[in-house]
């Protein structure tokens, strides 16, 4: 086991962290980001479980959401300061996600993912997500489609042991706090 590990602090998005959220919104998706207002309406939103990930040094680098509804969880962001990527972050979010999905005994998780976002969907296949379809002309900013991604039922073995093993080799390379 290695020593010296990044530690990263993922915690429950509160109220103070939306402005940063914002700026890392709007540096990720330009002009049609989601509002300061949008975040504070899903923060009271009962079905919503929003997450701020916080670098070594404290500075909020990171954001996730979902929903969840029955069985079922969909994934509306996840997104890294670009600045930050490549370090694992959005790995620890998902990571995250998937396992508040265990604890609230949800099923399945989806979400949708632009056809060209290629590093998004190398990371939600790595995790067992599959494609299960497209919605077209999805995005508004330039009519791009997207890929509709789900799980199988993740307490389903095939799932479970995939989730196992790069989960564990992510916690080789980070610490989650």
């Amino acid at each position: 086991m290695q020593t010296n590990l990044e530690t990263v602090t993922i915690k429950r998005m509160a109220p103070e962290d939306t402005e940063g959220v914002v700026a890392i919104e709007a540096k990720a998706y330009g002009e049609h980001h989601w509002s300061k207002d949008s975040f504070m309406q899903e923060l009271n939103n009962d079905l919503a479980y929003y997450y701020s990930l916080f670098n070594a040094e404290g500075k909020l680098v990171g954001y996730a959401g979902t929903w969840h509804i029955l069985d079922e969880a969909h994934i509306t962001n996840i997104a890294v300061d670009s600045d930050y990527r490549k370090r694992n972050y959005a790995q620890a979010l998902l990571k995250r996600i998937i396992d508040d999905c265990y604890e609230e005994k949800i099923k399945y998780i989806t979400l949708e993912v632009r056809v060209s976002n290629k590093a998004a969907i190398n990371l939600y296949t790595k995790y067992g997500f599959q494609t299960f379809g497209t919605r077209k002309k999805y995005y508004q900013d330039n009519n791009e489609d997207a890929l509709i991604m789900w799980t199988k039922n993740i307490f389903y073995n095939e799932f479970k042991s995939n989730y196992d093993k790069v989960s564990a080799q992510l916690m080789e390379r980070i610490s989650i706090q």
